[in-house]
């Protein structure tokens, strides 16, 4: 079992999603460091990729302008082990299947394990496919987290069965990107989750305000929010972090109804 469940230990989580090398690493290690301090009980990293596919036109720009800056896997990974000199919160990267792939599976989570990573989230792995990241993942102790959809449907009860790490719940239909209001009916699949397994879930996907993010970890383990805060980044670049920091002590306090 990795870290992740410390996440969820004995409250509800508030999980950001921050674009590695947006706008360039430096600031992004500070960003990190500065949501771990405003109370995230977990943080995605996103690695960039050039056809992000799950992302809506927020987060592809931000992939788009930390590619142009010049950010690496290496460098991300370089990244990561300086921010486990002190930030202790699980840490998971999100990315893309071919990222992996290209890296090398065994190369990528050896790197994963040896800088602290706990999990891993590739929104694009079919869950009949995943056993080639699988067994990587276990050899070197990473969760593979996976994703229900409302187009799971027959597929969320075998899912949550073989899940680890926690689950990220998608709540609606289509890309990432701030929805004004979230219509699915996430009560039932929560439900069906919790009666296939005792694992975490986090929803995310169009999570902006702090009554969003209350509400989604009143239905669930806790809330996921990445867009708002990308754009956040896209619009302070440098001056992000402390802007960063606001907004996640908010988020935080309101999904563990403070």
């Amino acid at each position: 079992m990795s870290n992740i469940y410390k996440a969820f230990e004995g409250k509800k989580a508030f999980i950001p999603f921050i674009t590695c090398g947006d706008p360039e690493l430096e600031t992004t290690a500070k960003i990190v460091r500065r949501a771990a301090d405003a109370g995230a009980s977990l943080i995605e990293l996103g690695i960039p990729f050039s056809d992000p596919t799950a992302e809506g036109e927020v987060i592809q720009t931000a992939n788009i302008r930390a590619l142009s800056a010049g950010t690496t896997t290496d460098g991300i990974f370089d990244l990561v082990r300086d921010l486990r000199c002190d930030v202790t919160i699980p840490l998971v990267f999100m990315t893309y299947a071919n990222v992996v792939y290209s890296y090398g599976a065994d190369d990528f989570l050896s790197k994963c394990s040896d800088t602290g990573i706990d999990g891993l989230i590739l929104p694009d792995l079919p869950f009949e496919e995943k056993e080639e990241f699988l067994e990587p993942c276990h050899k070197y102790g990473v969760d593979l987290i996976s994703l229900i959809a409302p187009t799971s449907k027959d597929r969320i009860a075998m899912i949550a069965r073989e899940a680890e790490g926690f689950i990220y719940l998608v709540s609606s239909l289509g890309v990432t990107g701030v929805r004004s209001e979230i219509s699915t009916d996430l009560e039932s699949i929560v439900k069906l989750i919790r009666e296939n397994s005792d694992i975490n879930c986090a929803i995310g996907f169009g999570i902006s305000t702090p009554d969003q993010a209350r509400k989604m970890a009143g239905i669930s383990d806790g809330a996921i929010v990445g867009s708002a805060i990308v754009k956040m980044i896209g619009q302070y670049g440098k001056d992000a972090p402390e802007h960063v920091y606001e907004y996640v002590k908010a988020m935080s306090e309101a999904v563990s109804g403070r």
